[in-house]
């Protein structure tokens, strides 16, 4: 008896009873199943970034010689709370923000920044110079917390100083705070870049300055900062590069790599 010969159609029906196609082609299953591999490797990437380790670059000298512009450092975010997006709450973390670290905060509102189309309230990194409760004041470029002066360590040497004289309408908030006699003395009646205080820093606040005391835009000119603005700690750099203003190499951050500064834990 003669066997019969196939013409291939039922081959073809089966394939597309099962939602697929003929010729090699992806399946609706396939395909369902790469969106979720995709999916979850994207939530997994955005619980971490926002709960736990973010990436952040430093865009100025505010903090030399303790961070470099070009310096990329990784951040933790899990060790003060983490902050939730679109909501004013953390959640708890494992630590508080200790005088001397370096932090990283959502800054206080800065309306200067509005005119000239900036962020009014961008995300910087700072040390912590006083902690709430303490007093604080500045006389000839040396900052005093409760009366005792607070070394220069962090402090870059080569720093170019500015007029210490120097005064800005951005200071006139301190004002309102200043005490008008202590036994420190009184505010100064305009404070001053290097003449400052003193002021006590309120509940659940801290006092922020750049190590670059000279070209740094912080507490002096905006306030204290509120417990609920501290983002994260710099962990270390992972990588770091001449900025392309500042080498004379032709696309810097490939080859003008500062390799020490790589792996550099940041204090």
């Amino acid at each position: 008896m003669a066997a019969k010969k196939s013409s291939g159609k039922p081959k073809n029906s089966v394939a597309a009873a099962r939602g697929g196609k003929s010729g090699g082609g992806f399946t609706y299953k396939q395909v369902w199943e790469w969106f979720k591999s995709i999916a979850g490797t994207v939530a997994i990437f955005l619980v971490l970034r926002t709960f736990f380790v973010e990436a952040y670059r430093i865009p100025s000298g505010s903090m030399i010689p303790s961070m470099l512009v070009g310096d990329w450092l990784f951040v933790n975010k899990l060790v003060y709370g983490p902050h939730v997006p679109f909501t004013h709450m953390n959640l708890p973390g494992y630590g508080d923000p200790q005088r001397g670290d370096v932090v990283v905060f959502e800054s206080p509102y800065q309306a200067d920044e509005v005119p000239l189309g900036e962020d009014p309230t961008p995300t910087l990194v700072k040390r912590l110079i006083g902690m709430p409760g303490d007093t604080l004041y500045g006389r000839d470029g040396v900052v005093y917390v409760n009366g005792l002066a607070q070394r220069q360590g962090y402090t870059s040497p080569d720093q170019t100083k500015s007029d210490p004289n120097a005064t800005s309408p951005l200071f006139d908030w301190q004002k309102k705070v200043g005490l008008k006699s202590s036994r420190f003395g009184a505010a100064p009646e305009q404070p001053k870049l290097d003449t400052w205080g003193p002021f006590v820093v309120p509940p659940g606040h801290y006092w922020m300055m750049g190590d670059n005391r000279y070209n740094s835009k912080d507490s002096r000119f905006w306030g204290f900062v509120p417990r609920a603005n501290v983002r994260g700690r710099p962990l270390f750099v992972y990588y770091s590069y001449v900025p392309s203003d500042e080498s004379d190499r032709v696309l810097s951050f490939i080859t003008d790599i500062r390799w020490r500064r790589i792996g550099h834990w940041i204090k």
